[in-house]
């Protein structure tokens, strides 16, 4: 049976999106939470995710185009087999949600929601208050973002003195990506803790020594130990999907790397099921190809947990923004003496100020592979 993957409203202002960006394929099958598309206002970058299991039937819109709200996005099926409905874009099929003039206590509840141009399913002929309040129940969080008083005109964000706008380059749209989720979705908090800088710096003399390595492979080594830690557990490799947790089935570390003027958060996949030295190696690539930026875009994608260090510039704290999907995300510092700090921002959501000082007690000394 089809069923519709509506386009959201993201501003309340703006009656068309752009699809900027498809993370599926017809044949695809996805789970509940999966990432499906990527649309963009002038305000902000907004991730379509699924929101029933399913395969991706067919996708009316080509990237590039202006999409209305409301419209269908992308079909999917409980089948794979489904064929893709007839007529365009805007055809509806059989089994698919259909929507109905709101009664006036409907209309109110929308609006109070935030939920106006949004297909809400009527299971009569008009759309009550009790489909309403159902829609808003299960959709969590994602429809709790509604709630949240709109944005001012974007006249009036505007900066007072002249000068002259221009569109965000992929970079620095994947940073605002990041500031929204930090900002919009997660409830992030921060603690840090004081440690012994010279067991690692021992421990990654010796390591680089023993595999004759050019570079020093300490924070790179940390960052394994945090991958192994959360392959270990798996609270710490999971996200909050609306008012459900989604553990990952593999751990991606996502490290964060300056290239001149632009911030990277490049990923190593299956991070917590390598070696030592086949992740240090694995991310060294990743660092060389940052610098030289030429990442694909595969190598920038799918973190679900992350590290970053500003030892390099020896600052005495480091609170580091939440990348997507990411539940925990781990800060280095030191100040070149043997003081080292170990920060944490995590989302408060899914884990406690417990778990954090946990993960980071077990990061401060170096561990054997038998002992994470």
């Amino acid at each position: 049976m089809l069923f519709a993957v509506h386009t959201p409203r993201v501003n309340n202002n703006d009656d068309q999106v752009r699809l900027i960006r498809l993370l599926v394929e017809p044949g695809r099958a996805v789970r509940r939470g999966d990432p499906l598309a990527e649309v963009e206002t002038e305000k902000a970058v907004f991730q379509v995710d699924a929101e029933q299991e399913g395969y991706v039937i067919s996708i009316p819109f080509p990237v590039g185009e202006m999409v209305d709200v409301g419209s269908v996005l992308i079909w999917m099926g409980t089948s794979a087999d489904d064929g893709a409905p007839e007529g365009g874009p805007e055809s509806e099929a059989e089994g698919s949600v259909k929507t109905a003039e709101p009664t006036a206590k409907a209309r109110v509840l929308m609006q109070q929601y935030g939920l106006e141009g949004v297909p809400v399913p009527a299971e009569g002929s008009r759309l009550t208050a009790e489909d309403v309040e159902r829609y808003f129940q299960q959709h969590g969080s994602s429809a709790a973002r509604a709630k949240v008083p709109p944005p001012p005109p974007a006249e009036t964000l505007r900066a007072k003195a002249p000068g002259t706008e221009e569109p965000l380059g992929p970079e620095e749209r994947g940073m605002l990506r990041s500031v929204l989720w930090h900002r919009d979705e997660a409830v992030p908090a921060y603690l840090e803790l004081p440690c012994d800088a010279e067991p690692w710096k021992r421990y990654a003399e010796d390591f680089g020594q023993q595999h004759k390595m050019m570079l020093n492979p300490l924070l790179a080594l940390m960052a394994h130990q945090l991958a192994r830690l959360a392959a270990r557990h798996p609270k710490i490799n999971s996200v909050i999907v609306g008012e459900r947790r989604r553990r990952y089935d593999q751990v991606n570390l996502g490290f964060t790397v300056q290239a001149d003027e632009t911030l990277y958060l490049v990923v190593v996949q299956h991070a917590g099921d390598v070696s030592r030295l086949d992740f240090v190696r694995a991310l060294a690539e990743l660092q060389r190809k940052a610098l030289g930026h030429k990442l694909a875009a595969r190598e920038l994608e799918g973190a679900t947990v992350g590290f970053t260090s500003m030892e390099r510039w020896q600052v005495s704290r480091h609170v580091p923004i939440l990348p997507p999907h990411v539940s925990l995300m781990v800060a280095h510092t030191s100040d070149g003496r043997g003081n080292a700090l170990l920060g944490a921002t995590y989302d408060h959501r899914l884990l406690t100020g417990r778990d954090a000082v946990a993960v980071l007690r077990q990061l401060a000394i170096p561990l054997t592979d038998s002992e994470i």
